[in-house]
């Protein structure tokens, strides 16, 4: 199994059972294309370095995600790129 570390930005706008329906579906879009999440963080508003999409603040999730294949990961990363609620995401492999 391979390991993911996924991060993600979500839109800081957004009410707080939004925020939250935006991160279930992320996390049920791994889960769905036979990986395992095994960990997951809400790390809260934070103050971005930069503005992005007119936002200075976002809302920070990570994820640790266990994979056979990179077809669950492929997928994240192609939804997230589509969802207008996620301001940026980062997936980095992480060797065992």
């Amino acid at each position: 199994m391979k390991k993911y570390e996924i991060t993600f930005i979500v839109r800081p706008d957004l009410e707080e059972n939004a925020v939250a329906a935006v991160a279930e579906t992320m996390k049920n879009i791994l889960t769905t294309n036979n990986s395992k999440v095994v960990e997951e963080k809400a790390l809260g508003q934070k103050e971005m370095a930069y503005e992005m999409k007119k936002y200075k603040n976002g809302i920070y999730y990570f994820f640790v995600v266990e994979a056979s294949n990179a077809d669950a990961i492929n997928e994240f990363d192609r939804l997230a790129t589509l969802n207008e609620d996620i301001l940026r995401h980062l997936v980095i492999r992480v060797e065992a």
